[in-house]
């Protein structure tokens, strides 16, 4: 779960260096600029857009007043908030690596390819998603792992890329939603004073419909997507991994070692790391590879030579070092966030929203469209979580919604939409880990659309909204006074 932070509020904000709404929107629309012109007209990758961002927000708030300390803790806040996503982005490329090289991403190739057809392998493919997100209680762990495995399968059955990468996030994210494992759903439950299996009950039906539309969706998209397999095909790609690996069910011990882990309720980075060690274990066992080999394929990477470009083009890894990229993104979109919310410029924009809040569907999709928002400005799931929580928690109260409202809000809305924006840390890892950049996979996942549009749609027709009467009079009424403080975190 990511370490304990709690944002700054409109009151905590000196009035002397508050910004006015006008002024907090100019970095917003600043940073927007940027990266939109940087990699749509430029082509530039995210990191000089970020560092534009990061450079302007910096001299907003020191035109606000704030020194070089002040705004050095934003960041150091930010990077704080996302620490455990770099951790695991660091170990997963490791993981992947040796999972390549110990045969287990190979041989789930191998055995996926003899089991699924065109038609139904994407939404089979996300349903096990789900399943396994929902076991593990990690949508990242998922996709790194079987996820991989699966746009090797897809590829085979010529499925493009982007639809297996949407289908899996899809399933990922659904069930990642619905775990009592899962650190994003036990941190909105916490932020917001949730039971957790109140707030996993909330989401439940919005979940399970999103996710049936969605499943629906890829269903149809199998059906105009399968053709005819080139002849061959399978046997070629088969006979490419069982002349490379040693396809056998040993090689599967990684697999079982890192999610009975994570059955057994394990947090995911020390989970992983076994990961690391039982694919290193396995490749100098069952593969054969020396132990100094071994370990420079967790830190360099797999390059196969099967004599097969495609099996050699899908199982070329960067290990450790390939996930500098990656981590330099991550790095700069924390950093951006970090200072943004130190500034003021979020809190500023979330009190004028509950200001201008007049009923509780509209408190409802609002919070889930801040969720979103700042998503995209701050680049981490975690953020989108915690600031519109502990800054709309007493608005809730004085619309006579329960905290589960607040929590299902946040989380439908803000916990699948990140990997929608390709500056934010679930998008660059996922883009990292598939080999899928995110806007090619975006327009298929489609559970990250559905969420939210559910949850919008259930607000606006006040289904599950529990509203009750209040002292401003009747169910819904708007509250007398506006909650220009933010409940801090209890917990």
């Amino acid at each position: 779960m990511a370490r304990s932070f709690t944002p700054t509020t409109f009151e905590d904000i000196d009035p002397d260096r508050r910004p006015s709404l006008a002024a907090a929107l100019v970095p917003v629309l600043a940073v927007v600029a940027f990266l939109g012109i940087g990699s749509a007209v430029l082509g530039l990758d995210p990191h000089a857009p970020l560092l534009w961002s990061i450079a302007f927000v910096g001299a907003f708030g020191l035109w606000l007043g704030y020194d070089w300390d002040a705004l050095y803790d934003g960041i150091a806040n930010g990077l704080v908030m996302g620490l455990q996503a770099l951790l695991i982005i660091f170990t997963i490329y490791g993981l992947i690596a040796t999972w390549v090289s110990a045969g287990t991403i190979p041989g789930l190739m191998y055995f996926g390819l003899e089991i699924l057809t065109p038609t139904t392998f994407l939404p089979a493919a996300a349903v096990v998603a789900a399943v396994v997100a929902f076991a593990i209680g990690s949508s990242w762990t998922t996709v790194g792992t079987l996820g991989v495995a699966f746009v090797g399968i897809g590829a085979g059955l010529g499925i493009p890329d982007p639809m297996t990468v949407g289908a899996v996030l899809s399933g990922a994210y659904a069930g990642d939603k619905q775990s009592p494992l899962s650190d994003t759903t036990n941190l909105a439950a916490g932020v917001t004073n949730t039971d957790l299996y109140a707030h996993i009950r909330r989401m439940r039906t919005g979940t399970l419909l999103a996710f049936g539309l969605a499943v629906l969706g890829f269903l149809a998209l199998g059906l105009r997507a399968s053709g005819a397999i080139p002849a061959g095909r399978i046997a070629e790609i088969q006979g490419a991994l069982g002349g490379t690996y040693a396809v056998t069910l040993l090689a599967f011990i990684p697999l079982l070692v890192t999610f009975g882990l994570a059955l057994r309720g394990h947090a995911p980075l020390p989970t992983l790391v076994a990961g690391v060690f039982a694919g290193v274990l396995t490749t100098i066992v069952v593969q054969g590879v020396g132990f100094v080999a071994a370990w420079d394929t967790f830190m360099y990477g797999t390059a196969p030579e099967s004599g097969s470009e495609l099996v050699n083009d899908l199982l070329a890894t960067g290990g450790l070092t390939g996930s500098a990229w990656t981590i330099t993104v991550v790095v700069a979109a924390l950093a951006l966030g970090g200072i943004l919310e130190r500034t003021g410029v979020l809190a500023v924009i979330a009190h004028a929203f509950t200001s201008s809040v007049r009923s509780p569907g509209a408190l409802v999709a609002g919070t889930g469209v801040s969720a979103i928002v700042i998503n995209a400005l701050t680049a981490q799931q975690y953020m989108s979580i915690v600031l519109p929580s502990v800054t709309l928690r007493n608005t809730y109260e004085e619309f006579g919604l329960d905290t589960d409202q607040l929590s299902r809000a946040v989380e439908a809305a803000g916990t699948p939409t990140g990997a929608l924006f390709p500056w934010h840390a679930g998008a660059v890892y996922m883009a990292g880990v598939t080999g899928v950049p995110t806007l090619e996979y975006a327009p298929y996942y489609l559970f990250a659309f559905l969420s939210p549009l559910v949850l919008f749609a259930m607000a606006a027709t006040g289904y599950s909204l529990n509203a009750t009467p209040t002292d401003a009079g009747g169910v819904g009424a708007a509250p007398a006074a506006t909650a220009d403080s933010a409940a801090t975190d209890d917990d």
